[in-house]
């Protein structure tokens, strides 16, 4: 496994080691002690699967704290630009954001600590996207930042005009508005 630390820190592109051959392919998405060794020590608690068609942005999605979520992305079928946006108030990067392309054929994984709105684009015609949390959903602690917030500005990959965006999603303040309740 293949650790990449991006320019947000604490945001990590994970590569897994892929064996393939004629038969197709394995490999371990998840192994808790090479995650340790690789000092990224986290219980997962809840696993968490969605299925979207071409166009669908579901996001961005978090939980206030002591409810928030690390979430560790992967995709399973399908492609998606997976999106990060540091929600830290004190951190130096603080509203920046990161995004990154996973897909079935590239098998990269997003870890997305807590303090950071996540979301994601679907760029084919079918994604399903699995996600590891190391808490669980806890509805009254969940809130949202607009997508399409001019001051993020975050390129989802696909036209405006194909977005699929949930009514909820719709009702999302924008970041100045958002509640947000994480420090570094």
């Amino acid at each position: 496994m293949d650790v990449v630390k991006t320019d947000i820190p604490d945001l990590l592109i994970i590569n897994p080691k892929v064996f393939g051959d004629s038969r197709g392919y394995f490999f371990e998405s998840y192994n808790e002690q090479k995650f340790i060794e690789k000092g990224i020590n986290y219980q997962f608690v809840q696993d968490n699967e969605s299925f979207s068609a071409f166009g669908t942005i579901r996001g961005l999605h978090y939980q206030l704290a002591p409810f928030a979520q690390t979430k560790l992305v992967r995709v399973i079928t399908g492609r998606i630009y997976d999106v990060a946006v540091d929600i830290r108030e004190n951190s130096p990067t603080f509203g920046k954001w990161m995004g990154v392309e996973l897909s079935e054929d590239n098998k990269k994984q997003l870890l997305v600590p807590k303090g950071f709105a996540h979301g994601f684009s679907v760029l084919s015609e079918k994604a399903t996207v699995f996600y590891k949390c190391d808490n669980f959903y806890n509805p009254d602690s969940e809130r949202g930042i607009y997508y399409n917030d001019p001051k993020l500005n975050i390129d989802w990959k696909i036209e405006s005009t194909q977005a699929i965006i949930s009514a909820k999603d719709k009702m999302n303040p924008e970041f100045d508005q958002a509640e947000m309740n994480f420090s570094i």
